[in-house]
């Protein structure tokens, strides 16, 4: 057994019994508070809770369906990044904004975007999620949180690792380092085990259980560059901090869920969000068919506002999406889910941003759909003029008042023209260089 994954001593051990007997079977006679079990979850951040108690509390969520909450998953995401490895977020946003005139338009105000789904679909479907965010990188400035594959066969690190003739230096972007890679590309891929130490303690009991727990639903809302709430339960001292991130696109694996996750995201003050599911139950936007979406809405006067703890001015729009809606033509789910292996879907993703894969090909629709999306979400689409892309906006608008199409027109625009390829190369090269120092 490696020291990562030793159990805590016990001097260092707290008990969270009586908690856990009020768990089961029913936390809400027991009168149970989401603050109450995030500051449990908490614990295990610091290798203070036992692998048995741990077991059980994940256990007891996941049986009562109590993991499968608003305000459950938005405490524990909270704590979650409040246990992520500091990171400098003032030199960040020293960063940004000095780059600001090269990424602002529409609504996009330059701030971070991430792309990501719960995984766990059973699809097997091609890396979408993180090809469309360095697609997306041409416009916005990313934060993909990401990590190796768990349930399928690439994952998105495996990905970017595979990649050719040279792979970016993953564990090389690190809370002391994105500065400066942010200030040679707008791309950075946030690997999740770098940026998440106190994950390594529940690693094992998670593949000891057997089912999935909360922590497969934690990590699409824990990007480490996230908002830390002051009142978040936790046993570690720190500070509320304001969220680098300004859009996010999440797909979840069940459509039970997809209300609950924008839910939480909005109580974690989240104001631009697009949670999505296929009707597959796939953790992205399909390209066979329908898409169930829950959209964060802004009501408020301003469109930015500056309390960023007022949520009462958040609602959730409901809708479904088609790749029609996209001016996209419908391809069967087997079309892109060839179960490669992270070097075939490596080979995918370099023809794609060389230019290489037919404007029609299954695979380039399903990156063109989750890419636009994003680009909606963002803000980005909302202008009549089109600054940093050649050609003309296109302003229709379909379902959730999004300009979808727009939405594909850059897309497409980002790869024919090579300025993905440019932004992937840059991020490549300037991990390697703090890697290499």
């Amino acid at each position: 057994m490696s020291t990562s994954a030793l159990p805590p001593k016990e001097d260092d051990i707290t008990s969270i019994l009586p908690l856990l007997k009020r768990l089961w079977p029913d936390p809400a006679k027991e009168s149970v508070t989401a603050e109450e079990i995030a500051l449990a979850i908490s614990h295990i951040f610091t290798n203070s809770l036992s692998p048995v108690q741990t077991g059980a509390l994940l256990t007891c969520l996941h049986f009562t369906g109590w993991d499968r909450r608003a305000d459950v998953l938005s405490k524990c995401s909270q704590v979650m990044c409040e246990a992520a490895a500091q990171v400098d977020r003032q030199r960040i946003r020293d960063v940004l904004s000095s780059k600001s005139k090269e990424s602002i338009e529409g609504e996009y105000h330059g701030g971070l975007c991430d792309i990501v789904g719960t995984g766990g679909d059973s699809h097997n479907t091609f890396n979408v999620s993180t090809t469309s965010s360095i697609v997306a990188s041409s416009f916005l400035r990313i934060a993909k949180h990401g990590n190796r594959a768990s349930t399928s066969n690439s994952g998105s690190a495996d990905l970017l690792k595979a990649m050719s003739p040279l792979p970016p230096i993953l564990e090389a972007v690190t809370p002391t380092t994105l500065p400066q890679i942010y200030a040679k590309t707008n791309y950075a891929f946030l690997f999740a085990p770098v940026f998440h130490p106190g994950m390594r303690y529940v690693a094992p009991i998670r593949k000891e259980l057997g089912w999935r727990t909360i922590f497969n639903l934690l990590g699409p809302l824990s990007n480490p560059l996230d908002a830390i709430s002051a009142d978040a339960p936790s046993l570690i001292s720190r500070e509320a901090e304001p969220s680098l991130l300004e859009a996010r696109l999440i797909g979840v694996a069940r459509r039970d869920i997809g209300h609950t996750f924008a839910d939480a995201l909005r109580k974690n003050g989240n104001r631009k969000a697009l949670v999505v599911c296929g009707d597959e139950e796939m953790d992205e936007i399909s390209p066979a068919g329908k898409t169930h979406c829950w959209m964060l809405v802004d009501k408020s006067t301003g469109g930015e506002s500056s309390d960023d703890e007022d949520i009462e001015d958040i609602e959730i729009a409901n809708f479904t999406l088609e790749p029609s809606d996209f001016g996209l033509s419908n391809h069967q789910l087997s079309e892109v889910s060839p179960g490669k292996s992270p070097k075939d879907n490596a080979l995918i993703l370099e023809n794609l941003l060389a230019g290489k894969l037919p404007d029609d090909h299954p695979i380039m629709t399903f990156v063109l759909l989750n890419t636009a999306a994003l680009l909606v979400v963002s803000g980005l689409c909302e202008t009549d003029l089109s600054a940093h892309c050649e050609g003309e906006v296109v302003t229709e608008r379909g379902p959730g008042g999004g300009r979808w199409k727009e939405g594909v027109r850059r897309a497409r625009w980002a790869i024919s023209s090579g300025k993905a390829k440019d932004m992937w190369e840059s991020f490549v090269q300037v991990t390697n260089e703090v890697g290499s120092a």
